[in-house]
């Protein structure tokens, strides 16, 4: 079962949006009270290499918000990683699909990361991989803009396993 305070952001490779949508959630958390300030964040991709260092675009993207990456490696979604997992939050439909299909049985908590913005909102956030730093950084703003209706969705999960 789920252990309340662990969430995983989810992509590809796990080199461009998922490090970069780990660091971003983990820094506004911390700006929540209890116990969303202590959850844990983590990042996997559905297809990464162990490993392999971030892209050099996400680096910079996430330096230019005061938020240091450099040191993260990638790593591959487990079932471990699941099933601690109070949300394991995707980039795309295409990922969920893969966790869903992957999987078995299939995890009921995976979500988009902006799966909780107004009904309007592109709800997948596009691979910046091998573009130009101004898609990684429209890549960070996506994030970011999700970022406050993503921490509503988590303190309505944290309620349910009060």
């Amino acid at each position: 079962m789920a252990t309340p305070g662990i969430i995983v952001t989810v992509c590809t490779a796990n080199i461009c949006r998922s490090p970069m949508a780990q660091a971003l959630l983990q820094h506004a958390l911390r700006a929540q009270p209890e116990p969303l300030k202590s959850f844990k964040v983590v990042s996997a991709g559905v297809a990464a290499r162990e490993g392999d260092k971030v892209s050099e675009n996400s680096v910079v993207a996430m330096k230019k918000v005061g938020i240091e990456i450099a040191g993260h490696t990638s790593r591959l979604l487990t079932r471990e990683l699941i099933d601690q997992a109070t949300a394991v939050l995707c980039m795309t439909e295409s990922h969920r699909a893969m966790i869903q299909l992957t999987f078995d049985p299939a995890p009921r908590n995976v979500y988009l990361f902006r799966e909780f913005m107004p009904r309007s909102a592109d709800k997948e956030i596009g691979d910046p991989y091998g573009g130009p730093l101004i898609h990684y950084e429209a890549c960070r703003d996506e994030m970011v803009e999700a970022i406050p209706s993503l921490i509503e969705f988590l303190k309505t999960q944290v309620a349910k396993q009060a």
